[in-house]
């Protein structure tokens, strides 16, 4: 029987050893955090969206939370290249 993984895209190399994530992973997350936490925040309005229709506070929720995820973005972003930060 052969058995398939899961997870077949998986970009990492390093041998499965069960020993968890290097320092350099973690810093990557821990820099990154921003942008996930924004992220949780848009689905968490999107999901409190699913089961009634949008009113003005909703839509203002929404576009808030998407707002916070592009800035969230831009500044992993600017951080990460060196780049100039955008305003």
């Amino acid at each position: 029987m052969n058995v398939i993984p899961l997870n077949t895209h998986r970009t990492n190399t390093r041998p499965a050893t069960g020993d968890g994530p290097t320092a350099a992973e973690l810093a990557t997350i821990e820099a990154e955090m921003p942008v996930l936490d924004a992220e949780v925040d848009l689905l968490d309005v999107q999901i409190a969206l699913l089961d009634r229709a949008p009113n003005e506070l909703d839509a203002r929720r929404l576009r808030r939370a998407h707002r916070k995820v592009l800035l969230a973005r831009i500044e992993v972003a600017n951080r990460t290249t060196g780049a100039p930060e955008v305003a």
